[in-house]
């Protein structure tokens, strides 16, 4: 398990790389294993997150950025995925946020969407979407927060844990005319 023990007092949200890996699966693997947030069901190597790591380079729409405190622990990370492959929806993107479980109500999750939509003001997207597995407030109001609307529920739509959860998306518009 991973847990950072200590309130950060500086914190550094910086893009992610290959380094940070085995620290970025083992916190997922977290979700997977402990919680319905992610809808996956096994966890997953280092070797076999690498391709969704290299997926999200430093520049462009499809971002990761990783949180560590002043000790260089991992406290959290962001991602913008493509919302859906086809061409039409170049422009929206998917986000996807994951901080250490005892890092609630520290600013983490506010100090990664903070950098990621400072770092997407200058590229191309013009919406930013995000399911969140019902219930969780922590993520609703975060999401809130950051000017995201709810936009419709999917009831029942992923099995975890010998039950059915459903999805709430969210909505944000970004770039020129954005709130």
């Amino acid at each position: 398990m991973i847990r950072s023990g200590r309130k950060p007092t500086e914190l550094q949200v910086r893009a992610g790389r290959e380094g940070d890996l085995a620290e970025l699966t083992a916190l997922y693997n977290h979700y997977v294993v402990e919680t319905p947030i992610t809808f996956d069901t096994a966890p997953f190597t280092t070797e076999e997150r690498l391709p969704w790591l290299r997926s999200h380079p430093e520049d462009g729409p499809h971002r990761l950025l990783v949180a560590r405190d002043a000790g260089e622990a991992l406290l959290g990370y962001v991602t913008t995925s493509p919302l859906r492959p086809k061409a039409a929806y170049a422009t929206s993107v998917e986000v996807s946020i994951y901080c250490v479980p005892d890092a609630g109500g520290k600013g983490v999750g506010t100090a990664l969407y903070e950098q990621l939509f400072k770092e997407l003001e200058g590229e191309d997207v013009h919406r930013a979407y995000a399911g969140i597995t019902q219930p969780n407030e922590a993520s609703e109001r975060l999401h809130t927060r950051f000017g995201f609307r709810p936009v419709g529920t999917y009831t029942e739509a992923g099995r975890k844990f010998g039950r059915y959860w459903d999805i709430t998306w969210y909505e944000k518009h970004l770039g020129p005319g954005a709130d």
